[in-house]
C-alpha cells in the first residue's frame, strides 16, 4: 500500500502546485485582459459611431426624397398655373 499511498501523494502534489495562483499568474492573466480590451474597446466604438452617422444620412436621405417630391408636385403646380395664364392671355 505504501507505493500507493506515495503514488497519490506525488499526484496531489502536482496537482496542489498547479492550483496556487501567484502573482506573476495574476498579472499576466490583468496585461491579457487589458491588451484584448485595447482592441475591442476602440471597434465597438467606432462601430457605434458608423450606425449613428448612417441613421442620420438615412434619416436625411429620407428628407431629401420627401423635398423632391414635393418639388415636382410645386413645379407641376406652377406649369400649369403658367400655361393657364398664357390660354387666359391669348383669349383676351
Amino acid at each position: 500500500m505504501s507505493e500507493k499511498d506515495e503514488l497519490l501523494d506525488e499526484v496531489d502534489d502536482l496537482f496542489r502546485a498547479k492550483r496556487s495562483l501567484d502573482f506573476n499568474y495574476f498579472l499576466y492573466v490583468l496585461l491579457t485582459l487589458v491588451f484584448v480590451a485595447m482592441f475591442a474597446f476602440p471597434k465597438i466604438y467606432i462601430t457605434e459611431q458608423i450606425y449613428f452617422k448612417s441613421r442620420d444620412i438615412s434619416k436625411l436621405k429620407v428628407e431629401y426624397d420627401t423635398l423632391k417630391e414635393e418639388n415636382k408636385i410645386i413645379n407641376a403646380s406652377v406649369e400649369s398655373i403658367k400655361f393657364k395664364n398664357q390660354i387666359l392671355d391669348t383669349l383676351f
